[in-house]
C-alpha cells in the first residue's frame, strides 16, 4: 500500500473561532474517501489546505514526492471571457469528457453558460489533468441527475485516488469505500459504505455515552472521597487526586447533538390547491411547457426532475406568479400560503447582520398556532448562536446561508413549500432532519432536486420534464422511475434491433424468389452472385463482427475512466473503425440483395 499523503495534528482557526484541531489521517493510493462533518466544522477549509490553497496554523501535511493534486473547488474560477473551444485548447481527452457530459457549445462564451455547464467544464478540466490525487468539493452541486450518474459511474470504475466532500448519499455510497468523519474536533475513520458508516457511528456514540455514564458515576464516588475532612485529605495519595481531576475533565464532554430544529407546523390549507389549465411557455424557439393541465391535491408531495435548462425552475416561478405564462393559467386556492426556497439563495443585504435581517422580516415570530418567538430565539433553532447572529451575511458559509434561508421561509408558517435545489450546501445530518420534517409536513410540497436519496425520501410521484414542453407524471419515486426508464429503454432497443434484423433478413430469406429488376425492356432476370462475390459476402460478415467488437472495446475503455497512455492513437483508430464499418456494411447490403 503506497502512502500518498499524511496529515498530522492539523489545526486551523479564523480569528477566535476554531475551525478544526488535531486532524490526523492518511491517504493511500487507490483510496476513495468521503469527508463528512457538520456545516461549520471546516470541511472545505481542510480540502483547501490539503490542496495547498490555504495554510494551516499548526501541524504538518506530508505528500509523496512529486504528488500531483487535482482540486475541484465548490465554486470554481473559470476564464469567463473565453469560449469553450479556447478553454479546451486542443486537449483531446478534455474534449471527449465534455462530449460525454453533453457540453457542445464550443463557440459560446463561458460567462454565458449556465451554472451546471460551468461546473461540467471545471470538473472535466480537473479529471483530464490526470492527477494522482483528485480532491472534489461538492462535485454534484448544479449538475443534473444524468450527469451525476455519468460521474458516479466514471469515478466508481476509475483507479484514481479520491478525497471528496459531498452531501449526495447515493453518490457517496456508490463511489467511496472509506468515510472520514470529523466530530467534536476528533477524526473517526470507517471502512465501507454509507450504511456501514451510519451503523458504526451510532455504535460509537452509544459506546461514548455508556463510557461517559461510567465516568460520571465514578466521579461521584471520588468526589465524596475528596470532600472528606481536611485532616483526612492530607493523607490522600497524589495519584488518586490526579485521577480525580482527570475524571472531572472527562465527565465534562458534551455528547448532545446540536441539530437544526424544524418543528414549525404549516398553517391550515383548504381542499383547493391549484389547477393548471392549458399552461404554455417558451423562450424563443425553446419550449418549456405546452398545454400543461393538472389538478393538484391537498398534501401532495411532488418531485421535479429533468435536464438542466428543461424549465423546472421556470415552472415553479409561473406557479407563484413570478413569471407569466404565454398561454393558459394557474388557479390558486385562497388558503394557499407559499414558502419558496429558491435556487438563487436568500435575497438579503450582505452588509447586514443575521439578526437584523430576520428582525426586519418580523419582530415577533408566531408559529404553530400561537407560539411566539423573538428573532433571536427563532434563529437559535437553526443553529445560530447569539454570537453567530452578529455575523454579517456576506461572511456566512454556504451551509449557514442555507440555514438562514430555511429560517426565513419557515418563519411564515407556509402550507405549500416549493423547494428549488434545497440540498446544496446542507450537511448530511441537516438533510436527514429536513427529510423527516417534510415527510411529516401537513401541507403540500414541490421539490426540484438532483439528490436522488432526497427525492426517494420525499416524493410520492414525479413531474419529469422531458423537453419540448412535455411533462410526464410518473407515479413513484426516483429509484422506481429509473428502473421503469431502463426497462423502457431496453424494450425500445430490442424492438429497434428486431426491426433492423427483420428488414435485413427479409431481403435474403426469400430463397429462389429473388427481387425482380426493371430495365427499359421491362422485367429482367434477377442477378445472381458470382463465386467471387459469395466468398466476399461471407468474409464481410466475419470482418464486420470483428471490427464491431474492436469498436465496442474502445468505447468501454473510453467510458472506464482509466488513464489511457496512447489516447490520441486510440481516438484515431476509433474514428477509422467507424468509417471502415460503414463502408463494409454498405457493401454487405449491396451483396445481400443478390444472396
Amino acid at each position: 500500500m503506497i502512502s500518498y499523503l499524511q496529515l498530522e495534528n492539523l489545526t486551523k482557526s479564523h480569528g477566535d473561532r476554531m475551525i478544526f484541531s488535531d486532524v490526523t489521517f492518511g491517504i493511500n493510493q487507490g483510496d476513495k474517501i468521503a469527508l463528512i462533518a457538520k456545516n461549520g466544522t471546516g470541511k472545505t477549509t481542510l480540502l483547501r489546505c490539503i490542496a495547498g490553497k490555504e495554510s494551516v496554523d499548526s501541524g504538518k501535511i506530508t505528500p509523496r514526492k512529486d504528488l500531483k493534486i487535482g482540486f475541484l473547488e465548490q465554486t470554481p474560477e473559470l476564464p469567463l471571457d473565453n469560449t469553450v473551444e479556447e478553454f479546451i485548447k486542443g486537449d483531446e481527452k478534455l474534449k471527449r469528457l465534455l462530449t460525454q457530459m453533453e457540453v457542445y457549445e464550443s463557440d459560446n462564451l463561458i460567462k454565458n453558460l449556465s451554472g451546471g455547464q460551468r461546473k461540467r467544464l471545471a470538473l472535466a478540466k480537473v479529471i483530464a489533468s490526470e492527477p494522482d490525487l483528485l480532491i472534489l468539493d461538492e462535485p454534484t452541486n448544479h449538475l443534473d441527475i444524468p450527469t451525476i450518474e455519468w460521474l458516479e459511474n466514471y469515478l466508481s470504475r476509475s483507479k484514481a485516488t479520491l478525497l471528496m466532500v459531498t452531501h449526495d448519499r447515493y453518490f457517496l455510497d456508490r463511489v467511496c469505500d472509506k468515510i472520514i468523519e470529523i466530530d467534536r474536533a476528533n477524526v473517526y475513520i470507517y471502512n465501507g459504505n454509507y450504511e456501514n458508516f451510519l451503523r458504526r457511528r451510532s455504535e460509537r456514540i452509544d459506546g461514548m455515552a455508556s463510557e461517559l455514564a461510567k465516568v460520571r458515576n465514578t466521579l461521584r464516588k471520588e468526589q465524596e472521597w475528596m470532600n472528606r475532612q481536611p485532616q483526612a485529605r492530607a493523607g490522600k495519595a497524589q495519584y488518586r487526586i490526579d485521577a480525580f481531576h482527570d475524571l472531572k475533565k472527562r465527565s465534562q464532554v458534551d455528547l448532545r447533538e446540536r441539530n437544526v430544529d424544524l418543528r414549525v407546523n404549516s398553517s391550515y390549507i383548504g381542499s383547493k390547491i391549484f389547477e393548471a389549465q392549458g399552461v404554455s411557455k417558451r423562450f424563443g424557439d425553446k419550449k418549456i411547457l405546452e398545454d400543461f393541465n393538472y389538478v393538484f391535491s391537498r398534501y401532495e408531495k411532488v418531485g421535479i426532475i429533468g435536464r438542466n435548462g428543461a424549465g423546472k425552475s421556470t415552472f415553479i416561478k409561473m406557479l407563484q406568479g413570478l413569471v407569466a405564462p404565454d398561454g393558459g393559467r394557474f388557479e390558486i386556492g385562497e388558503t394557499v400560503r407559499f414558502g419558496y426556497y429558491s435556487q438563487e439563495g436568500i435575497d438579503f443585504d450582505g452588509n447586514k447582520r443575521v439578526i437584523d435581517a430576520i428582525t426586519e422580516l418580523a419582530e415577533d415570530i408566531v408559529v404553530n398556532d400561537g407560539t411566539h418567538y423573538s428573532p433571536m430565539q427563532f434563529l437559535q433553532h437553526f443553529l445560530f448562536t447569539p454570537a453567530d447572529q452578529q455575523k454579517y451575511i456576506a461572511k456566512l458559509s454556504g451551509g449557514e446561508r442555507s440555514r438562514l434561508h430555511l429560517a426565513a421561509v419557515l418563519m411564515r408558517s407556509p402550507n405549500f413549500l416549493i423547494l428549488d435545489e434545497p440540498t446544496n450546501d446542507l450537511d448530511i445530518v441537516t438533510l436527514g432532519i429536513l427529510e423527516e420534517y417534510l415527510a411529516e409536513f401537513k401541507g403540500c410540497v414541490i421539490v426540484i432536486s438532483h439528490d436522488r436519496f432526497f427525492l426517494d425520501s420525499i416524493a410520492d410521484h414525479l413531474f419529469v420534464f422531458e423537453g419540448e414542453g412535455q411533462v410526464k407524471d410518473f407515479p413513484g419515486n426516483y429509484s422506481e422511475y429509473r428502473v421503469w426508464r431502463e426497462e423502457r429503454d431496453r424494450k425500445e432497443k430490442a424492438l429497434s434491433d428486431k426491426a433492423k434484423a427483420t428488414g435485413t433478413s427479409d431481403s435474403h430469406s426469400q430463397g429462389g424468389n429473388q427481387p425482380a429488376r426493371f430495365s427499359r425492356g421491362g422485367l429482367e432476370k434477377p442477378v445472381k452472385m458470382t463465386f467471387k462475390e459469395r466468398k466476399e459476402f461471407e468474409t464481410l460478415s466475419s470482418e464486420i463482427e470483428t471490427l464491431n467488437q474492436e469498436k465496442e472495446t474502445l468505447e468501454q475503455l473510453f467510458k472506464s475512466g482509466e488513464t489511457i497512455d496512447d489516447i490520441n492513437e486510440k481516438s484515431r483508430r476509433y474514428n477509422e473503425l467507424i468509417s471502415i464499418i460503414d463502408e463494409k456494411e454498405l457493401r454487405w447490403l449491396e451483396l445481400s440483395e443478390k444472396a
